[in-house]
């Protein structure tokens, strides 16, 4: 997902246990927040941009380019998301990777970042804040303590110059700014220290472009939607994962042939026998046939296990950060599935289904088809607004940024915030694991 949503919770130990009461805004609202990736030119993760929902104003919202991005609503935002930060933890929301956290520039002077550690966090300010002498201060004294500083929305305004000059990064949205704009944005930095990231960045068209145009970093959504290739069919290897799909999908699992049908893939097998013997399983004895760590697991459990080994194999070349959103969602969605009186086999192969496509370089559509699913799980991954695609609807929701949208799914469903962000921020430390594991 790319971003995952969280709500502000008062401290008391752990991540788990932060998600079980809502800090509420100014207003009652709850505040989300959530983060989104950003990617090298290797398409591994440099970093997370943590972002914030008030109930009425977006950090990031469609209205981050309007004339109040710096109004009261704006400031509220930013004081949640620096709180938050700090009661979640940055490292627990970033997996020890940079944490680029929005500020405005009283939340600056005022010292609110300080509750952040300094090695994870880079301050992020708009270009078009008014660059004081107390501005300029705290930034440098923040750098001395082991700061970093982005500039976001940059275009080169001449009364940023001294704030650019500070900066470790400076972010600059394509949508915003044209390939010539752009060219002249970076030719400003030449000289500089900061590294420049491209914001918005959607399709695979915009990743090549920004790319070429000597972009080192790239924040948004274009790792998701890789070009499907022409005519492509299905690898042997995948002939045999369909057919294990298929096994995972009786009830009961046939054990017997499903360890069969695992051992006909190396890759596989060797997947599948290191998750097993990882603490994500937390079998307490190492296992060297496919047959017997089935049997330790338990039926649930193999599901899981089979499913995870599947996801990484189709991930193949394809960013680590794919296979981790596939994870998450998987055990969200397992994990949530109780809440609506859902299958939980069912929504764990929903919620890494879903990501598939991505993988594998083909279309929804065309990957349904070669599914042993049934109907309602089918039309719930082509985004039919079915029962059994509630839990992934919420989650597409979240990578878009469509809080609107989400609150209007909880409400018809008569699901409650703080007891799915439980849910997921179980999901999100499993997943983390059985990254690390599967790697």
């Amino acid at each position: 997902m790319s971003a995952q949503t969280l709500p502000a919770k008062l401290p008391d130990g752990s991540l788990q246990n932060l998600v079980r009461s809502s800090l509420q805004g100014p207003a009652g609202e709850v505040c989300y927040v959530a983060r989104q990736p950003i990617l090298d030119l290797h398409s591994r993760v440099h970093g997370y941009e943590l972002l914030c929902w008030n109930g009425r104003q977006q950090a990031d919202g469609p209205d981050r380019n309007g004339p109040d991005r710096n109004g009261p609503d704006k400031e509220l935002a930013a004081r949640a998301l620096l709180g938050n930060a700090v009661v979640f933890g940055v490292s627990e929301l970033t997996s020890g990777l940079p944490a680029f956290v929005q500020c405005t520039a009283d939340s600056l002077t005022e010292e609110w970042v300080l509750g952040l550690p300094p090695e994870l966090t880079v301050v992020e300010l708009d270009e078009e804040i008014e660059v004081t002498e107390n501005v300029l201060a705290s930034c440098r004294a923040l750098k001395q303590l082991g700061f970093r500083l982005a500039v976001d929305n940059f275009c080169g305004r001449t009364e940023s110059a001294p704030l650019v000059v500070l900066a470790d990064y400076v972010k600059v949205e394509i949508a915003r700014a044209g390939a010539g704009e752009r060219k002249r944005l970076l030719d400003r930095l030449t000289h500089l220290q900061a590294r420049a990231i491209a914001i918005r960045v959607e399709t695979p068209e915009d990743f090549k472009h920004v790319r070429e145009e000597g972009f080192e970093l790239f924040e948004g959504y274009y790792f998701c939607r890789p070009e499907p290739v022409k005519n492509a069919k299905m690898p042997a290897n995948r002939l045999v994962h369909l057919e294990i799909l298929e096994v995972l999908q009786q009830d009961p699992v046939d054990l017997n042939r499903l360890s069969q049908l695992v051992m006909c893939d190396a890759s596989l097998t060797y997947g599948l026998l290191r998750l097993v013997n990882s603490p994500v399983c937390a079998l307490r004895q190492e296992v060297s046939s496919i047959h017997t760590a089935l049997i330790l697991l338990g039926e649930a459990t193999a599901r899981r296990m089979a499913m995870l080994a599947i996801a990484s194999d189709f991930n193949g070349e394809q960013p680590q950060e794919l296979l981790r959103m596939a994870f998450e969602r998987g055990r969200f969605c397992e994990l949530a599935a109780g809440l609506m009186g859902l299958a939980p086999s069912e929504q764990y192969l929903i919620g890494m289904v879903s990501m598939f496509p991505a993988m594998l370089r083909i279309s929804m559509k065309d990957l349904v088809k070669t599914l042993p699913l049934r109907e309602e799980a089918r039309n719930a991954l082509l985004g039919t607004g079915n029962r059994e695609g509630v839990l992934l609807d919420l989650l597409i929701c979240q990578d878009c940024r469509d809080w609107n949208k989400y609150d209007a799914i909880l409400a018809a469903n008569g699901l409650r915030f703080d007891h799915l962000m439980w849910r997921l921020s179980e999901a999100i430390t499993w997943a983390k694991n059985a990254l690390q594991n599967a790697a």
